[in-house]
């Protein structure tokens, strides 16, 4: 039974330590303030236009706008969490449609569609569920579902969410315990993500198949779910009850996400009672209730969703908001000039002096690179505090991605310029040829010298094809080998028309390589090529065993010799599940992962994301004599993860300590 007297944060404070990371970091940010769930997709859906008949998981493929503007009106509205549109998304609920094929599709396009929502938005920190609500019919019901194939539509719904990139998953609305047990228990076998159950109770205060609110907290607590409660069924005060009798029976943290009262049907359409002030004002009693996570089900609307924020803020903040946006802004570059001297002697320009990357290479320290991706918005606070996050784990430098898989994000170099001058924390910008000719590749490269931006990594990048825009066409006036070119010329200080600049440029050019690669001859010519253009550092594709490196450099040796004639960073890709590696071995261009790797991640099961950073600290241990650094590659935007890897790396090479900005 909860104490009411002991605080929540010294409560869960007193839990055993064993959680992985992303279960620790989700249970510690509870305890730190209650978080706001959105509210109902298919009311929303139905409010406009979508026939009630229709399916409503099949939207996220042929409506993507449509479910993208709810997610974003829900985030607007100030919910801390937004779930996918994917709570009948298994086969069984998709088959009737003829969708049973598509089930793992759907949640990983939905997933992405939310995760792409809260990028855009911008500015908060919000979390994305998976949601997973019941199977068709009860596991104990007259002609149930096979144990066996019940399973295995939960593990392809639940594996799409996570190829899609959710940050938690959600079981919900469940109306048997046994099945939300199974559920549960299939869940966590696939992954260490934070898992939340809600039971749906009647108005007797129990499920279909008799549990009351104890018996199912009971029975949740110790297990997979981290936290746990009561959604749908009947509105505000019929949850209220439940939670607070699931209050009696477990310390788990509570969620609640209520109707919006009962719905009566007015011309065909489902309306419900309850208005947006009256859940608000439900909002003290949920909290005195020991809820956690609050939010709303059937009926509820993003009206009812800002109402309640609204009611938070003021149970937690009196007179300011919890929400409010404090972004910092991005400084303007301040560029003085000297007054020219009459009579003076003309002097040569001289060089500017290099860049801290460049410094740290040269003086032989071991550097520690995290790539980031810029935000799908014209929002920049929540990627100025992914850096900062990293800047306080210890990173040299942070890598800007360029639109990577084609995929429109802001601009590499605004976002560079944003850090640099926000953080003092130095970038190294990927520019690819794909979208800008000759002219403008050198206009921009001329900009960022100006704002100080001067480490560049040479891409060709990614067809438009596969991304955002597959009809756009790529321009690949030169390559990866010829953009080297024209930064090597910069830094002459002529253009590639031979033109005088004004002074010579100081770039540091980084290059590409794949060791890796199914034709290893050929991309050794091609690194030749890259490094006879001007290269000064070379950066690798992900890889997860030395003796991949091995390989390479054994058939390198006859046109390098033992050692590259470059400073490497090696890339690494820490690993978050055993479903990851699969997915990034057989389906992402340029990355193989050993089989070894795979079999000991498959093993990990929820450690999965602990074994990841691991294997990664282990290889980079082992190949710490070969390479200049490390280049660490999150997946999903999951800085924090990386910022461990980071902090444990410094940890073991104390003298490694990160440069300033150049």
């Amino acid at each position: 039974m909860v104490d009411p007297v002991m605080p929540l944060a010294a409560l869960w404070a007193a839990e055993p330590p064993e959680l992985p990371r992303p279960r620790r970091a989700f249970t510690e940010r509870l305890a730190r303030t209650p978080l706001l769930l959105d509210g109902a997709m298919g009311t929303l859906l139905y409010a406009r236009g979508v026939p009630q008949r229709a399916n409503l998981e099949e939207l996220v493929e042929l409506r993507p706008e449509l479910i993208g503007a709810i997610h974003r009106e829900a985030i607007a509205a100030g919910a801390d969490l937004i779930e996918t549109n994917t709570f009948g998304a298994n086969r069984f609920r998709l088959a009737p449609y003829g969708l049973a094929e598509r089930a793992g599709r759907i949640n990983r396009r939905a997933a992405q569609l939310a995760r792409e929502a809260r990028d855009v938005a911008g500015g908060r920190d919000v979390l994305v569920a998976g949601s997973v609500g019941p199977l068709t019919a009860p596991i104990r019901a007259p002609g149930r579902i096979p144990e066996a194939a019940a399973r295995d539509a939960v593990e392809e719904q639940v594996d799409g969410l996570l190829e899609g990139g959710v940050d938690l998953l959600i079981a919900e609305t469940a109306s048997t315990l046994e099945e939300l047990l199974l559920i549960l228990a299939t869940i966590r076998a696939r992954t260490d993500l934070p898992v939340l159950a809600a039971m749906t109770f009647g108005e007797e205060l129990a499920a279909v198949d008799g549990t009351t609110p104890e018996e199912a907290a009971r029975a949740l607590t110790g297990g997979a779910a981290d936290a746990l409660g009561v959604n749908c069924g009947a509105g505000p005060v019929g949850c209220l009850e439940a939670l607070a009798r699931m209050a009696q029976a477990t310390t788990v943290p509570l969620l609640i996400m209520p109707n919006a009262g009962l719905p009566a049907r007015v011309e065909g359409r489902f309306v419900y009672a309850a208005d947006p002030a009256y859940l608000a004002a439900e909002v003290p009693r949920f909290l005195d209730a020991g809820a956690r996570l609050i939010g709303g089900c059937c009926g509820t609307t993003p009206e009812h969703i800002a109402a309640m924020r609204a009611a938070l803020d003021a149970s937690l903040l009196p007179g300011g908001s919890a929400v409010a946006a404090h972004a910092r802004p991005i400084r303007p570059a301040v560029v003085t000039t000297d007054p020219a001297t009459t009579g003076a002697e003309p002097v040569e320009p001289a060089a500017p002096p290099p860049t801290g990357l460049a410094r740290a290479l040269a003086a032989g320290r071991f550097v520690i690179s995290v790539e980031i991706d810029p935000p799908r918005s014209v929002r920049l606070e929540r990627t100025l505090e992914a850096a900062r996050v990293l800047q306080a784990a210890g990173v040299d430098t942070v890598n800007i991605s360029d639109s990577a898989m084609a995929r429109v994000r802001m601009g590499a170099m605004a976002v560079a310029f944003g850090i640099q001058h926000d953080l003092d924390l130095e970038c190294v910008v990927h520019v690819t040829t794909r979208d800008r000719n000759l002219m403008a590749l050198e206009s921009e490269l001329l900009g960022a010298h100006a704002l100080g931006v001067r480490d560049i990594l040479a891409l060709t990048g990614d067809p438009p094809r596969i991304g955002d825009h597959p009809t756009g066409t790529g321009v690949w006036d030169t390559d990866s080998t010829g953009l080297i070119g024209i930064l090597k010329r910069l830094n002459r200080g002529e253009d590639q028309a031979g033109k005088p600049i004004g002074a010579p440029a100081g770039f540091t050019i980084a290059c590409a390589l794949d060791p890796t690669a199914a034709d290893l001859d050929r991309e050794i010519e091609r690194l030749a090529g890259k490094l006879d253009a001007g290269a000064d550092l070379i950066m690798t594709q992900p890889i997860y065993d030395a003796a991949q490196w091995e390989r390479f450099m054994d058939r390198a040796a006859a046109r390098f010799g033992d050692r590259l004639p470059r400073p490497v960073l090696l890339g690494v890709l820490p690993l978050h599940s055993s479903r990851h590696a699969e997915f990034l071995h057989h389906e992402v261009p340029g990355i193989t992962i050993p089989e070894p790797v795979r079999a000991a991640m498959a093993a990990a099961g929820e450690r999965g994301s602990d074994v990841g950073a691991e294997l990664a600290l282990e290889l980079v241990a082992r190949m710490r004599p070969l390479v200049a650094g490390t280049y660490l590659m999150p997946s999903f935007g999951r800085y924090e993860h990386a910022a461990d890897v980071v902090r444990r790396l410094r940890a073991a090479d104390p003298t490694t300590d990160p440069v300033a900005a150049g």
